[in-house]
């Protein structure tokens, strides 16, 4: 990292809770991140934006373009919080990347074992400790996955309560570490079809461009020189067709749902059962204060 023209000013004093749309301010840029750290699920490895030779690309190296640095990514395909913790957290420090993006969490969400506390515990964990290398770690909030992936009324009601639980916990994680945080609920065009894949679950080529450009925006916010914007300009394959989402649903997307839903089901019904006795609303998390700092 370059603090050029500022040797007494250190990274956490940039560091600080954005949530996107970020106000525009004239910042003077006074750092640069030559290395960027992509950790997280199935969205940070790319899916829903695959090259043209295979294989995926997605927010991280798009990101990483924009800024001018190099790209170590250890997401992959159905990683949880307890996961990048475990498995992704210690190469991500050896990486001592500038700058980091995570997104993961929905994963989570999907299963019987999902536990709030820890997965605050686990975030808090992570952020500090790439804090503590002098990396800014930009977090992401989740949008209402129900309005673009059709399921029925009662598990979309469990999934709805389980993402606002998990949001309420990256919100104290974020007021915990001063992380920037991109929300997703509110970034523009969230919600359009063009901005998913075929599945509805991961982004589309432009879904990838959104977040890349929301999470260079809060670089920005930080002071973080950023060399180029985002290009909302897609180049990789054509959209699928109505025929091809039918395809998926059959194939893919029903299948899919008979796995979480099992897992989802008796919560959905518990859901059920605290609407009729007019105690749906989950409780918040208990205040918290960062750890100290983990070291590799």
């Amino acid at each position: 990292m370059s603090l050029d023209g500022h040797p007494d000013l250190t990274r956490s004093a940039l560091a600080g809770s954005i949530v996107y749309p970020v106000t525009a301010v004239a910042i003077t840029s006074v750092w640069t991140a030559t290395r960027l750290a992509v950790l997280g699920d199935s969205t940070t490895f790319g899916v829903g934006d695959p090259l043209p030779r295979g294989g995926w690309r997605g927010v991280g190296p798009l990101l990483a373009d924009a800024l001018g640095a190099d790209i170590a990514n250890f997401s992959f395909t159905g990683a949880r919080i307890g996961c990048v913790r475990e498995r992704q957290l210690a190469p991500a420090l050896l990486a001592r990347a500038d700058a980091a993006i995570l997104i993961a969490g929905m994963n989570d969400t999907l299963r019987s074992d999902f536990d709030p506390d820890q997965i605050q515990a686990d975030l808090i964990h992570i952020v500090t400790a790439l804090n503590a290398q002098g990396a800014v770690v930009l977090l992401a909030r989740y949008h209402d996955h129900g309005r673009v992936f059709r399921i029925p009324g009662p598990l979309r009601r469990a999934l709805q309560a389980r993402i606002a639980r998990l949001n309420e916990v990256i919100d104290a994680v974020v007021a915990a570490t001063g992380a920037p945080c991109l929300d997703l609920d509110r970034l523009p065009g969230a919600y359009e079809t063009s901005s998913w894949a075929v599945d509805r679950l991961h982004p589309s080529e432009l879904g990838h461009r959104m977040l890349a450009s929301g999470f260079a925006d809060l670089l920005a916010g930080t002071g973080c020189a950023v060399a180029k914007p985002v290009s909302m300009v897609c180049e990789g394959g054509r959209p699928a067709n109505k025929a091809e989402h039918i395809a998926w649903l059959i194939i893919k997307g029903i299948p899919w749902l008979w796995r979480r839903g099992r897992d989802l089901v008796p919560y959905a019904i518990g859901i059920i059962v605290r609407s009729l006795l007019g105690n749906e609303r989950p409780q918040p998390p208990a205040p918290v204060t960062a750890e100290a700092p983990a070291h590799p």
